[in-house]
Protein backbone atom coordinates (compact mmCIF):
# COMPACT_ATOMS: atom_id res chain seq x y z
CA UNK A 1 0.00 0.00 0.00
CA UNK A 2 1.10 3.57 -0.65
CA UNK A 3 0.65 6.60 1.52
CA UNK A 4 -1.52 9.29 -0.03
CA UNK A 5 1.44 11.63 -0.57
CA UNK A 6 3.28 9.24 -2.88
CA UNK A 7 2.68 9.15 -6.62
CA UNK A 8 1.69 5.80 -7.96
CA UNK A 9 -0.24 4.31 -10.84
CA UNK A 10 -3.35 2.15 -10.45
CA UNK A 11 -3.81 -0.37 -13.29
CA UNK A 12 -7.37 -1.73 -13.53
CA UNK A 13 -8.04 -4.54 -15.98
CA UNK A 14 -9.66 -7.98 -15.70
CA UNK A 15 -7.20 -9.43 -18.24
CA UNK A 16 -4.48 -10.55 -15.85
CA UNK A 17 -1.85 -10.91 -18.58
CA UNK A 18 -2.37 -7.36 -19.86
CA UNK A 19 -2.69 -5.88 -16.37
CA UNK A 20 0.52 -7.57 -15.20
CA UNK A 21 2.37 -6.58 -18.38
CA UNK A 22 1.45 -2.89 -17.98
CA UNK A 23 2.28 -3.01 -14.26
CA UNK A 24 5.64 -4.72 -14.89
CA UNK A 25 6.56 -2.22 -17.62
CA UNK A 26 5.79 0.71 -15.33
CA UNK A 27 7.59 -0.84 -12.36
CA UNK A 28 10.58 -1.37 -14.65
CA UNK A 29 10.59 2.39 -15.25
CA UNK A 30 10.58 3.04 -11.50
CA UNK A 31 6.90 3.66 -10.84
CA UNK A 32 5.00 2.34 -7.85
CA UNK A 33 2.06 0.38 -9.23
CA UNK A 34 -1.02 -1.20 -7.71
CA UNK A 35 -3.27 -3.57 -9.65
CA UNK A 36 -7.02 -4.19 -9.49
CA UNK A 37 -9.02 -6.74 -11.48
CA UNK A 38 -12.48 -5.28 -10.92
CA UNK A 39 -14.27 -2.03 -10.16
CA UNK A 40 -14.82 -2.66 -6.45
CA UNK A 41 -11.11 -3.34 -5.89
CA UNK A 42 -10.19 -0.26 -7.93
CA UNK A 43 -12.41 2.02 -5.86
CA UNK A 44 -11.10 0.53 -2.62
CA UNK A 45 -7.51 1.11 -3.77
CA UNK A 46 -8.26 4.74 -4.68
CA UNK A 47 -9.89 5.35 -1.31
CA UNK A 48 -6.91 3.84 0.46
CA UNK A 49 -4.29 5.99 -1.32
CA UNK A 50 -4.63 8.52 -4.12
CA UNK A 51 -2.99 7.42 -7.38
CA UNK A 52 -1.35 9.91 -9.73
CA UNK A 53 -3.35 8.30 -12.56
CA UNK A 54 -5.71 5.37 -13.07
CA UNK A 55 -5.36 3.20 -16.17
CA UNK A 56 -8.90 1.83 -16.49
CA UNK A 57 -10.45 -0.87 -18.64
CA UNK A 58 -14.20 -0.37 -19.16
CA UNK A 59 -15.19 -4.04 -19.35
CA UNK A 60 -14.78 -5.42 -15.83
CA UNK A 61 -16.45 -8.32 -14.00
CA UNK A 62 -18.74 -7.94 -11.01
CA UNK A 63 -21.33 -5.34 -10.24
CA UNK A 64 -19.09 -2.31 -10.92
CA UNK A 65 -17.64 -2.10 -14.43
CA UNK A 66 -15.38 0.67 -15.74
CA UNK A 67 -18.35 2.93 -16.43
CA UNK A 68 -19.45 2.43 -12.82
CA UNK A 69 -15.95 3.34 -11.62
CA UNK A 70 -16.06 6.54 -13.70
CA UNK A 71 -19.50 7.40 -12.31
CA UNK A 72 -18.44 6.72 -8.72
CA UNK A 73 -15.31 8.82 -9.17
CA UNK A 74 -17.31 11.70 -10.62
CA UNK A 75 -19.76 11.74 -7.72
CA UNK A 76 -17.22 11.25 -4.90
CA UNK A 77 -15.34 14.47 -4.04
CA UNK A 78 -12.42 12.43 -2.69
CA UNK A 79 -11.97 10.71 -6.08
CA UNK A 80 -13.21 13.27 -8.61
CA UNK A 81 -9.83 14.94 -9.20
CA UNK A 82 -7.94 11.70 -9.92
CA UNK A 83 -6.92 11.59 -13.60
CA UNK A 84 -8.17 8.59 -15.58
CA UNK A 85 -6.85 7.09 -18.78
CA UNK A 86 -9.31 4.61 -20.26
CA UNK A 87 -7.67 1.66 -22.04
CA UNK A 88 -10.22 0.19 -24.45
CA UNK A 89 -10.28 -1.88 -27.63
CA UNK A 90 -13.48 -0.24 -28.89
CA UNK A 91 -14.22 3.41 -29.62
CA UNK A 92 -16.16 5.07 -26.83
CA UNK A 93 -17.41 8.52 -25.88
CA UNK A 94 -15.91 9.58 -22.59
CA UNK A 95 -16.42 12.47 -20.20
CA UNK A 96 -14.41 15.60 -21.04
CA UNK A 97 -10.88 15.46 -19.71
CA UNK A 98 -10.63 11.67 -19.84
CA UNK A 99 -7.73 10.33 -21.88
CA UNK A 100 -8.16 7.18 -23.96
CA UNK A 101 -5.58 4.69 -25.17
CA UNK A 102 -6.73 2.17 -27.75
CA UNK A 103 -5.83 -1.46 -27.04
CA UNK A 104 -3.40 -2.87 -27.79
CA UNK A 105 -1.74 0.05 -26.01
CA UNK A 106 1.59 1.09 -27.54
CA UNK A 107 4.24 1.15 -24.79
CA UNK A 108 5.40 4.64 -25.82
CA UNK A 109 1.86 5.99 -25.35
CA UNK A 110 1.51 4.22 -22.00
CA UNK A 111 4.74 5.83 -20.78
CA UNK A 112 3.73 9.24 -22.17
CA UNK A 113 0.40 9.24 -20.35
CA UNK A 114 1.86 8.08 -17.05
CA UNK A 115 4.75 10.55 -17.22
CA UNK A 116 2.34 13.40 -17.96
CA UNK A 117 0.43 12.66 -14.74
CA UNK A 118 3.47 11.92 -12.58
CA UNK A 119 5.12 15.29 -12.98
CA UNK A 120 6.74 14.70 -16.34
CA UNK A 121 9.65 12.68 -14.97
CA UNK A 122 9.69 9.16 -13.73
CA UNK A 123 10.81 8.35 -10.21
CA UNK A 124 14.11 6.63 -9.62
CA UNK A 125 14.01 2.96 -8.67
CA UNK A 126 14.77 2.39 -4.99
Amino acid sequence: MHDSSSSYVLVVDDDSDLRELMADLLRGRGYAVEEASDGSAALAAMRSATPAVVLLDLVLPGCIDGWGVLHEMKTDPALSAIPVCVCSASPVRLPAGTTILKKPVPFSELYRVVESHCGGSRPQPS
